[in-house]
C-alpha cells in the first residue's frame, strides 16, 4: 500500500488511560494530557498522532484493580497484535506500567511464526513481583514477571498458550528501587539487570549497546518499554513513582534515537506520565522529545 494511503504523517497511537495498577492512579490521565501537549506543540510539525482510545468501562472505578488491568491488557494485546500483523509498529502511551502485560503479549503473539520477541525495559524499578512477593500489592510492580509466565493467571493467560517472553531475551536498564525478592527472581531466571550505579560508571550509551545486543540475539525483533521514572526526578518530576539519581535525559537521547531507528524495533511503549505531579511541563516536554524521535523513524518506514 502506498505511503499516501497509509498516511505517513498520521502515526497510530494507542492511549491506555488506566491507572488501576498503581497506588496513585494519576497516570490514567497521562495520555490525554500528553495528547493536549503534542497537538498544541509547534515542534511536532506536521506529524499527527492518530489516537486510538481504549473502550470505556475497562478501568471503571467500580472494577477491582486486577480485573481492570486484566481487561485493559486483553484489549491492548488484541490491538498491538493486529497492528504488528499488519506491519505497523505499535506506539503505546500509558497509563501505569501494568499495561505492558497487554502491549507485549500482543506483539509477541503476532511474532510467533517468525521468532521470539526481545524486550528492553528501561525503568527505575524491576517490576518482577508476583502476588506472593509484592510488598505494596501494586500491579504495576508485576508486569515483567507476568510476561515471563509468573503471577496471576488473569495476567499470564493474556499471552495465550505460551509465555510472552523468555528470560534470556530481556534486559533491564536503570534500576535503582526494588525489593530483595525481585533480585532473587532476576538471578534465578538469568535476567540481565543493569542497575543505575553501573549506568553511571559505564555511561548510558555503553549499557544500552549491551542491552541491544541481548534483546536482538536469537529474536525476530525487540520492543522498548520506557518508564519515565527511569529519568532523574529533577528532569522528569511528573511520574507515578519517582526515584532519585536517575538517567540524565541529555545523555540518553542519541542512544534512544539509535534504538528507535533500528528496523528490528517492533513496538514502543511509554508509561507512568502523571501530569498531576509535573512541574512547569518538564515531563511532558521530555516525553514529547522521546516520542518525536520514535515517530520520525516511523514516518521514514512508510515513506520508502
Amino acid at each position: 500500500m502506498s505511503a499516501v494511503a497509509r498516511g505517513p504523517n498520521r502515526i497510530p497511537t494507542i492511549a491506555v488511560a488506566c491507572g488501576a495498577g498503581a497506588r496513585d492512579p494519576g497516570c490514567k490521565d497521562g495520555p490525554a494530557a500528553f495528547r493536549q501537549y503534542w497537538d498544541g506543540n509547534p515542534a511536532s510539525g506536521d506529524v499527527r498522532l492518530a489516537w486510538q482510545a481504549m473502550p470505556e468501562g475497562l478501568c471503571a472505578a467500580d472494577v477491582a484493580p486486577l480485573d481492570a488491568v486484566a481487561r485493559t491488557s486483553r484489549w491492548l494485546a488484541e490491538t498491538t497484535c493486529k497492528q504488528t500483523e499488519n506491519g505497523r509498529r505499535p506506539l503505546v502511551i500509558g497509563g501505569d506500567h501494568s499495561c505492558a502485560v497487554g502491549t507485549w503479549s500482543g506483539v509477541a503473539r503476532a511474532m510467533q511464526s517468525s521468532g521470539p520477541l526481545g524486550l528492553l525495559w528501561i525503568d527505575a524499578h524491576m517490576d518482577m513481583h508476583t502476588p506472593e512477593t509484592t510488598h505494596s500489592g501494586a500491579i504495576n510492580g508485576m508486569p515483567v514477571a507476568a510476561l515471563l509466565g509468573y503471577g496471576s493467571p488473569k495476567l499470564t493467560a493474556i499471552a495465550g498458550d505460551r509465555r510472552a517472553l523468555e528470560p534470556r531475551h530481556v534486559c533491564l536498564v536503570g534500576t535503582r528501587s526494588f525489593e530483595p525478592e525481585e533480585m532473587v527472581f532476576a538471578k534465578r531466571h538469568g535476567i540481565r539487570v543493569i542497575q543505575m550505579d553501573e549506568v553511571a560508571r559505564r555511561g548510558i550509551a555503553d549499557v544500552l549497546a549491551e542491552a541491544h545486543a541481548i534483546v536482538t540475539k536469537g529474536t525476530a525483533g525487540y520492543g522498548l518499554s520506557l518508564d519515565l521514572d527511569a529519568f532523574d526526578p529533577v528532569e522528569a518530576p511528573g511520574v507515578g513513582t519517582p526515584a532519585p539519581d536517575g538517567i540524565h535525559a541529555r545523555e540518553f537521547f542519541d542512544a534512544w534515537s539509535g534504538l528507535t531507528a533500528d528496523p528490528a524495533c517492533r513496538a514502543i511503549e511509554f508509561v507512568e506520565f502523571n501530569p498531576h505531579r509535573d512541574r512547569d511541563g518538564k515531563t511532558a516536554r521530555l516525553l514529547g522529545t522521546l516520542v518525536a524521535a520514535a515517530v520520525r523513524q516511523e514516518r521514514l518506514r512508510w515513506a520508502v
